[in-house]
């Protein structure tokens, strides 16, 4: 028998928030679907659960820490005062305190959350990445003439798709230019611009600490997007289901793909994993060209876990269904502070 634990699962909010909030309404809709699932896992599993809701104030959590005495933090907590920004800063309060917690490291998010230099860092180790320039607020935008029209600009620490929209997908530099100074503007962030890569959109799952394990492979199916539309994850493509029902957009397992290909991509997937210094659990979003040449996009450490997102699904058809899932990252947070 596995020993039950006292977990406090940990959330932000998008207001402030007491020690003892009420969350039951929040947790009927569907913005709080994953934490709702996480919460009903853990009872299922027999563990001792809290929760406590943060947005602005850590010392709600420190209080908490001091009378609950969790033996492991469920860490669902990715923004702080409304900014994902900080999803690093609160895992290294969390890192300050000594109490074990789920999911990957300040050093691994940092590294991830700029789309540029976890780019730099994979292509140095030759991952394939698309060609890209980084264009800092303030700076004069330009496109080198190495980069290849179509191309795609989006914030470079956005996560979800956010910034990303069908205006993102720029042909001509006058787009290029526009789009850059909208992101920079409206969005008040740094710019990245990367050659758009044609090819199918993988989505691959992996969690551990040493030994690392892969899930099967997922991808996102664009069914009724015409021929010579690009073929992009936006915003809405990921969030919005009736432009998902209208453009025939469905996240489903991936098929038709040879054996070899799939080692292949597998072996890439668990490098980049290590390259980018990534615990806990992740996915890893790519592009398969025609030729099967397999390019990086992004890596998401965190990613979301509620019960019908690709995550969880992934992990089910390898064999660990939700519950025992929501258990596996428990076990792997506690050993971090061990390993």
């Amino acid at each position: 028998m596995k020993k039950k634990l006292k977990v406090l699962a940990l959330f932000d909010a998008i207001r402030a928030t007491k020690i003892d909030q009420d969350l039951s309404k929040e947790m009927k809709t569907e913005d709080w679907k994953t934490e709702a699932n996480v919460l009903s896992a853990l009872r299922t599993l027999g563990h001792t659960e809290e929760h406590l809701a943060i947005f602005d104030d850590l010392d709600l959590l420190r209080q908490k820490l001091a009378t609950f005495q969790p033996d492991v933090i469920f860490n669902l907590a990715d923004q702080f005062k409304n900014n994902r920004g900080f999803d690093q800063n609160i895992v290294s309060f969390l890192e300050m305190q000594g109490v074990p917690f789920t999911g990957c490291s300040a050093t691994g998010l940092v590294l991830c959350k700029h789309k540029g230099i976890s780019k730099k860092i994979l292509h140095y180790h030759r991952i394939h990445v698309p060609n890209f320039v980084v264009i800092p607020r303030g700076q004069r935008i330009l496109r080198p003439k190495q980069l290849k029209f179509p191309i795609l600009v989006k914030p470079v620490k956005e996560e979800a798709s956010y910034g990303i929209s069908q205006a993102s997908f720029v042909e001509t530099d006058e787009q290029f230019k526009e789009r850059a100074e909208f992101i920079h503007e409206s969005h008040d962030a740094d710019v990245i611009a990367e050659e758009y890569i044609e090819g199918r959109e993988l989505y691959v799952g992996l969690m551990g600490n040493f030994r690392l394990k892969v899930f099967p492979l997922r991808e996102l199916v664009f069914r009724e997007v015409p021929p010579d539309e690009p073929k992009i994850a936006t915003y809405r493509a990921k969030w919005d289901e009736e432009y998902r029902k209208r453009w025939g957009l469905r996240n489903k397992f991936a098929e038709g793909l040879e054996p070899a290909l799939v080692t292949r991509i597998e072996e890439t997937c668990r490098r980049i994993y290590r390259l980018l210094t990534i615990d806990g659990y992740a996915r890893i979003d790519l592009r398969l060209t025609p030729k099967n040449e397999i390019y990086f996009i992004e890596a998401n450490p965190n990613p979301i876990l509620a019960e019908d997102e690709d995550f969880a699904q992934a992990a089910g058809k390898a064999g660990l269904p939700y519950p025992q899932l929501i258990d596996r990252i428990i076990r792997q947070g506690m050993n971090t502070l061990r390993d």
